[in-house]
């Protein structure tokens, strides 16, 4: 009987240990790589004249960076930010920009950049990282080409 209670112990102690941890995913070069191909694809078919990509982790720290040739060269700091907005309020920045448009002025007090074309990434229901882009012909094109490159399947 002792055994038999020794083993239930163990076994609810292993129970409540794995539940106190969580499985995350982590976006890797490789998967970095692909989505800014299908960004860079979708705006060259898009006749967009310009745009930088970046690609960031859960956290808003930067993974990835490729800008296009004769894009401004701010367009890349500004495609990180709005990267690591998305990543970090888990939501697409164009709602933010559009609040802010519609009278909600406090939010540019916030600090980080509260302008369209932030998206994040979604894996298996996570949000494990964000793409922004910024440098296209306009801001409704720049969100279009971030969900180009977030749309990539990752599997």
């Amino acid at each position: 009987m002792k055994s038999f209670l020794s083993l239930a112990l163990l076994l609810a102690i292993i129970s409540t240990t794995q539940a106190q941890v969580k499985t995350t995913y982590s976006l890797t070069q490789e998967s970095c790589k692909k989505m800014a191909a299908a960004s860079i694809k979708y705006a060259v078919d898009n006749a967009a004249p310009g745009g930088s990509v970046a690609i960031v982790d859960a956290g808003g720290h930067l993974l990835y960076l490729e800008r296009m040739d004769n894009t401004f060269a701010q367009a890349a700091e500004v495609s990180y930010q709005k990267a690591r907005t998305a990543a970090l309020f888990k939501k697409e920045t164009k709602g933010f920009e559009d609040n802010i448009n519609g009278g909600r002025v406090a939010l540019t007090t916030v600090g980080p950049v509260m302008l369209q074309g932030g998206f994040p990434i979604v894996y298996k229901g996570e949000v494990i990282g964000a793409i922004g882009v910024s440098g296209a012909k306009s801001a409704d094109q720049d969100t279009e080409i971030a969900k180009a490159g977030a749309s990539v399947k990752l599997d």
